[in-house]
C-alpha cells in the first residue's frame, strides 16, 4: 500500500526513449517527498540520463541509489549545479523550500523541474515569474495526477478529438490515504506544506484548466476544515472549492485525508468532466470492489455508453515532451504560464479559504 516516502509514488511506463543516450542529462536533489522517484522514472523511460543525486541524508540516498542504480551521489549541490552537462535539476524539496532551490538551480543556467505544489506563497510565484522571464529557463512542475496517470493522459485525447463536444464543468475528487506514521513533521506544519488546497489542490486547479481549456479563473469559494485530526492542529484534512474559467467552464474540487483503511489504494481519486455532446468519468486508481487496478475511462457520448481500461495502453508523453522542449526551447509539454496559473489559483484559493470546523484548525 503506497506509503509516503517510498517508491510507490513511481508510475513506470513503457520506456520510449526520445533522445540520443546522453544527449539529456539530469540530476536529482532534495528528495523530501517520494513523487521524486516518479520525476525520474519518468524522464529516465523518455531518454534522459541521470547523473547525480544529493540530499543532506545519507538514508535517503540509498534509498534512491537501489531504485536507480548507477547514479553517482553528489557530495554536495554545488557539484550538481557545476556540471555543465547536467542540463535539469528533478527536487522535490519541503513544499515551502521548493521555490528557493528553484532559484539556484536556474542561476547556475539549468531548468528546474519540482514536485508540486511549486510555492507555498504567492511572492515566490512571482519571484519565479520573474526568473523565467529573466533567463529564459523552465520552472516545470510535476502535477502528477494528470501527466503520470494514464486514464487522464487518454481523457485529454478524447477532449482533444472532440468525443463529448465543449468542456462546460469539470468535477475533481482527490481524496488521499493519511498514514501518519510514515510523514515526515514538516508535513503537519502549516507554513511549510501550505495548506491542503495549496496542496493535492493544486493537482485539481490543474486538471480543471488543462480539460476545460482555461487560461484565467476565478475562485469564487473555498473552505478548509480540521474535521478528523486534533492531534496535528496545523493540519487541514479537507478542502473544496469552486471556480469560474474565462471562458464560461465551472470547476468544483474536494480534497482530503480520510482515505479508509478499506480501500486498495492510497486514493479514489476520480474525475468528471461534462461536454455538450457527452461525459467522461475517470477512475484513476481503482474501480472499487470490481478491480484493483486503476485507468478506467468511462465515456458516454450522443450514441453509446463506452468502458476504456487503458491500464499500460497510453505511456505518459509529457516527460518526452518536456525533454524535447528543454532542448529545443519549445512549450509543447506544458506552457511556464499554465504551470504558474495553476500554481496561483491554488494559492488564491487556501488564501481565501474560510475555515468551517474552526474549533480544529489552531
Amino acid at each position: 500500500m503506497p506509503n509516503a516516502d517510498g517508491m510507490n509514488y513511481a508510475p513506470k511506463g513503457k520506456p520510449q526513449p526520445v533522445c540520443e543516450r546522453g544527449e539529456f542529462v539530469f540530476a536529482a536533489m532534495a528528495l523530501d517527498h517520494g513523487h521524486i522517484y516518479g520525476m525520474c522514472n519518468g524522464l529516465t523511460e523518455a531518454g534522459a540520463v541521470l547523473k547525480y543525486v544529493y540530499d543532506p541524508d545519507p538514508a535517503k540516498v540509498e534509498k534512491f541509489c537501489k531504485a536507480f542504480p548507477g547514479v553517482k551521489v553528489a557530495a554536495s549541490e554545488a557539484e550538481i549545479l557545476e556540471d555543465k552537462s547536467v542540463r535539469m535539476v528533478a527536487g522535490a524539496a519541503v513544499t515551502s523550500k521548493r521555490c528557493a532551490l528553484g532559484m539556484k538551480v536556474m542561476d547556475h543556467g539549468k531548468d528546474y523541474f519540482t514536485d508540486k505544489a511549486p510555492f507555498t506563497t504567492l511572492e515566490q510565484l512571482e519571484q519565479a515569474r520573474a526568473k523565467a522571464r529573466q533567463t529564459g529557463l523552465k520552472y516545470a512542475v510535476y502535477y502528477s495526477e494528470r501527466l503520470h496517470v494514464e486514464s487522464a493522459v487518454y481523457a485529454g485525447q478524447l477532449i482533444r478529438d472532440g468525443a463529448i463536444g465543449r468542456v462546460v464543468q469539470v468535477i475533481g475528487l482527490g481524496p488521499h490515504r493519511l498514514n501518519a506514521p510514515s510523514r515526515p513533521q514538516w508535513f503537519f506544519e502549516r507554513e511549510k506544506y501550505g495548506g491542503i488546497l495549496c496542496d493535492i489542490g493544486s493537482h485539481q486547479i490543474e486538471q480543471y484548466l488543462f480539460f476545460a481549456g482555461v487560461k484565467e479563473a476565478t475562485v469564487v469559494r473555498s473552505q478548509v476544515a480540521n474535521h478528523g485530526h486534533p492531534e496535528y492542529p496545523e493540519l487541514e484534512d479537507f478542502g473544496e472549492a469552486l471556480l469560474v474559467g474565462d471562458n464560461g467552464t465551472t470547476n468544483y474540487f474536494r480534497v482530503d485525508w480520510f482515505t479508509p483503511d478499506g480501500l486498495s489504494t492510497w486514493g479514489d481519486g476520480r474525475t468528471v468532466i461534462l461536454g455538450t455532446k457527452g461525459y467522461i468519468e475517470l477512475r484513476k486508481y481503482a474501480d472499487i470492489a470490481r478491480d484493483t487496478q486503476g485507468d478506467h475511462v468511462y465515456l458516454v457520448d450522443q450514441q453509446k455508453e463506452y468502458h476504456f481500461p487503458v491500464h499500460g495502453q497510453v505511456g505518459y508523453p509529457f516527460f518526452g515532451e518536456l525533454i524535447l522542449d528543454c532542448l529545443n526551447r519549445t512549450e509543447s509539454a506544458m506552457t511556464q504560464e499554465h504551470a504558474f496559473k495553476a500554481a496561483e489559483l491554488c494559492l488564491q484559493a487556501q488564501k481565501q479559504a474560510v475555515v468551517i470546523c474552526p474549533q480544529s484548525i489552531a
